[in-house]
């Protein structure tokens, strides 16, 4: 069955870090390459083949190539502080070209999709195309229990947030429990991400505080949240820079696009430990905090504070924030494991987005080469890693000292 409707509607409908990162890239890297794979990880666990609903995509993807901004969109972005009237300017032209991006099914009828063109481009597609295979994945399972079930899950969720909230309010010395919405990659679909953000808003306003979805930003009046994401560490292992240099380089330009708004920075690009070698006093007094997106979170969040205390900076000024398969009862106890040495935050994607009782869609939308050469990331949870050219896997771990999985 063909979708008769379009799944995106408006371009707002993405993550802000994706706004966040182009402007960047627009503004000192416009000439930049990229090639980005789409990979499910869980081919095997799914109800059918996602090569299924190939014919499908190709047709959401007609539709989202004729988005374009509206007005009032438009005039959304402008009223974000760290938004530059230049980049509204090109938005205001911005549309998506379908050459970019390719879609077929292999022998094994598994999904294929490649994204290649100039990354001013290339990279805004992502959470479009992984919020549109997961749509369609779900309508074509049409199971009639997934609402109903999802309903009573997030009634349970609402029922925890208030248990939380009364706790929090026992003891006004506790450091603040935040809570954000980050599932548009993988969420059941664009009404009940909706209908889930929405409620927990409503609910419970004193802890779920934004969301990383702009157009659920604006229509609800929340907080749009999000900073960078791999991509944008990625692309500097092929720019004018030595590999070596290549995270100091992204960090660097990152300040000089936002001088002190949007400050935390991804740990895990190649490894937290690398990463915590560059990150001399100077970014560490630059960025406000950093976000945790693999490995074991209480060994990550205890580094963090220990390189803080190393470089003389009080923990308690910085922030955490955790973003790897969370659920509410994870992030809560990471917060009382952290809470008195460091601020934390929480982004939960699949689990407040996608929790209506079905298999979960592991699915990703990877850079995997830029301006020719490839890139990759050296993720610290084992099988995140995502690249064709082990010979440059392997150069990349040698020049940062990394070992291999």
């Amino acid at each position: 069955m063909q979708t008769a409707k379009p799944i995106i509607t408006s371009l707002l409908d993405n993550d802000l870090y994706k706004f966040t990162m182009l402007q960047a890239m627009l503004h000192q890297f416009p000439q930049t390459h990229g090639v980005y794979r789409f990979r499910c990880r869980n081919n095997d666990q799914l109800a059918f083949d996602l090569g299924d609903i190939k014919d499908d995509v190709e047709t959401q993807l007609d539709f989202l190539c004729s988005l374009k901004f509206k007005q009032d969109e438009l005039d959304y972005l402008r009223s974000l502080r760290f938004i530059k009237t230049d980049f509204v300017d090109y938005l205001e032209l911005f549309q998506l070209k379908r050459r970019f991006i390719k879609v077929w099914a292999d022998d094994e009828n598994r999904l294929n999709i490649e994204i290649e063109g100039a990354m001013i481009q290339a990279m805004f597609f992502e959470i479009f195309v992984l919020a549109i295979v997961n749509q369609l994945y779900y309508e074509r399972l049409n199971d009639n229990h997934a609402i109903s079930e999802g309903q009573k899950r997030l009634d349970e969720k609402v029922r925890i947030l208030k248990h939380y909230e009364m706790l929090q309010q026992s003891d006004l010395k506790n450091p603040p429990f935040t809570v954000a919405d980050f599932g548009t990659r993988r969420r059941y679909s664009k009404d009940w991400h909706y209908h889930v953000v929405k409620t927990l808003a409503k609910e419970s306003p004193s802890i779920f505080r934004g969301t990383s979805n702009v157009y659920l930003a604006k229509e609800l009046g929340l907080t749009p949240i999000g900073t960078m994401a791999h991509e944008f560490m990625q692309a500097f292992q092929a720019l004018d820079v030595r590999l070596r240099d290549s995270q100091k380089a992204a960090l660097e330009a990152w300040v000089r696009e936002y001088r002190g708004d949007l400050g935390i920075a991804l740990t895990d690009v190649v490894g937290m430990d690398a990463f915590l070698r560059d990150f001399d006093l100077y970014f560490a007094k630059l960025f406000d905090g950093l976000r945790h997106d693999s490995g074991d979170p209480y060994e990550w969040g205890d580094k963090a504070i220990r390189h803080y205390q190393m470089l003389k900076i009080d923990p308690k000024t910085k922030s955490l924030t955790f973003s790897d398969g969370l659920t509410l009862e994870k992030a809560w106890d990471l917060h009382q494991y952290f809470k008195e040495r460091i601020k934390t935050g929480f982004g939960i994607g699949t689990n407040l987005t996608n929790d209506v009782g079905l298999t979960q869609l592991n699915i990703v939308l990877k850079l995997v080469q830029c301006n020719g050469q490839p890139v990759a990331k050296l993720s610290d949870s084992p099988g995140k890693t995502m690249i064709d050219d082990d010979t440059y896997l392997a150069y990349l771990r040698q020049v940062f000292g990394i070992d291999g999985e």
